[in-house]
């Protein structure tokens, strides 16, 4: 079986109606070049905001299903198109979770994925806002496919991934915010965008898995320091070879097939999951072996 898929990245600004607006119109775009399943980035409805800590800023957050959930789900409907959409959950109040919602080509809300790992670093200061993800590693079978998703930090675990991909999943997206403090560019710039996608490569290649990343692009915060969102969103095969993949400083859409017959063809002769130890690893689930 064969389906397209694509990942969408661009800028976002302060504005939450515009920002819906421009997904619509990148989504119908996806859609248009033959997509089935698309995927924003992460928390596209805003800048991101969590390189401040305000208060006010728990404004933006929106109930699942809500405002966004509803529009996206008219258009996805209309298009016959699943759409996983990065959205700051408010789920009551003082609770909030960063989170994937995952829209049926019915229109339907299929379900959610709550982040998982949360991280705490200078411009990226995650922990004020989201609660940890409490629904566990998921996947969603959709009209076209089962697909996983796992949210931005998530993607540095190889433990996520894994989860995710013993689920049946073919695909696992990544939404993602992620780029350089300008001041550190020039030294660690290159290394850090290599990490970045080469990790999320070896996922795909270690669990027999398409992957999908979407990235934000454009700087974001002072002209003097904030975020220079990275792009470089990509989708790779169960090989780990390229698809499509998109620069770092324009806003693109990146569409690619996922040919489930390449998954298990590549299964059957790295077969990774026949030969896992699992009557040995249950010392992971400890914080440190000392």
């Amino acid at each position: 079986m064969k389906y397209d898929i694509a990942v969408i990245q661009m800028r976002s600004a302060g504005d939450v109606a515009s920002n819906r607006e421009k997904i619509i119109v990148q989504i119908k775009e996806a859609a248009r070049r033959g997509a089935k399943v698309i995927c924003t980035q992460e928390l596209f409805c805003s800048d991101y905001f969590c390189q401040r800590e305000d208060i006010d800023t728990f404004n933006l957050a929106e109930s699942i299903p809500g405002p966004t959930t509803d529009k996206i789900g008219s258009v996805a409907r209309d298009l016959g198109v699943v759409v996983i959409a990065s959205l700051f959950e408010r789920r009551h109040a003082g609770l909030y979770h960063n989170t994937a919602a995952v829209v049926d080509a019915d229109g339907k809300l299929l379900g959610i994925y709550r982040k998982m790992h949360i991280p705490d670093d200078p411009l990226y200061y995650e922990k004020y806002y989201f609660t940890p993800g409490d629904l566990g590693f998921k996947t969603f079978q959709t009209r076209y496919g089962r697909v996983g998703v796992l949210v931005c930090w998530d993607q540095w675990f190889p433990e996520g991934a894994r989860l995710t991909a013993l689920q049946g999943a073919e695909v696992i997206f990544y939404p993602t915010a992620i780029g350089w403090h300008p001041r550190e560019k020039a030294e660690f710039g290159a290394a850090q965008l290599d990490a970045w996608q080469t990790v999320q490569r070896s996922h795909a290649i270690a669990n027999g898995v398409f992957v999908a990343a979407a990235n934000r692009v454009g700087h974001e915060g002072p002209a003097d320091g904030g975020i220079e969102f990275f792009g470089g969103s990509f989708i790779c095969d169960p090989f780990g070879r390229w698809l499509a993949k998109a620069g770092n400083e324009k806003e693109e859409i990146l569409v690619a097939t996922v040919d489930t017959e390449l998954q298990e063809t590549v299964r059957r002769n790295w077969p990774f999951l026949r030969d896992r130890r699992i009557d040995m690893y249950e010392p992971i689930t400890r914080r440190f072996l000392d």
